[in-house]
């Protein structure tokens, strides 16, 4: 899997990172079990400061997309991630209301939205 991070940005460096493993995950370049580079490894590979990469492996480890082991290392969540539950629907929710509040203010209409919606979901099922 091939990670860009924008050093523009104003999305943090570890959160871009998270972002592109989740997606790796999701359009299936990464599965389950598969090794990741180590914190210092990934850092020196990405040429940013460990502690961005270490960040960004400890959310998705709280999340379930990865696993740390001290012998095996950094690997993608043997059991695959967990599926969607109550409270990850509410967090979901919770993290969509801003940004289609956005999108009606800048009048884009509901079937705008949701093409836009469907065309990146789509992005991600390109394989199967």
């Amino acid at each position: 899997m091939f990670l860009t991070l924008d050093f523009e940005s104003t999305i943090p460096i570890y959160t871009q990172l998270k972002q592109q493993i989740i997606a790796g995950i999701a359009k299936k370049e990464l599965s389950a079990g598969e090794a990741l580079p180590s914190v210092r490894a990934m850092a020196a590979d990405l040429g940013i400061n460990l502690h961005t990469v270490n960040k960004a492996y400890q959310q998705l480890k709280q999340e379930g997309f990865i696993l740390i082991h001290r012998q095996k290392g950094v690997v993608i969540h043997p059991d695959g991630v967990a599926k969607a539950d109550q409270a990850y629907f509410q967090r979901l929710e919770s993290s969509l209301h801003p940004i289609i509040a956005e999108a009606i203010c800048r009048d884009v209409s509901k079937d705008e939205f949701l093409s836009l919606c469907k065309k990146i979901y789509d992005s991600y099922h390109m394989k199967e």
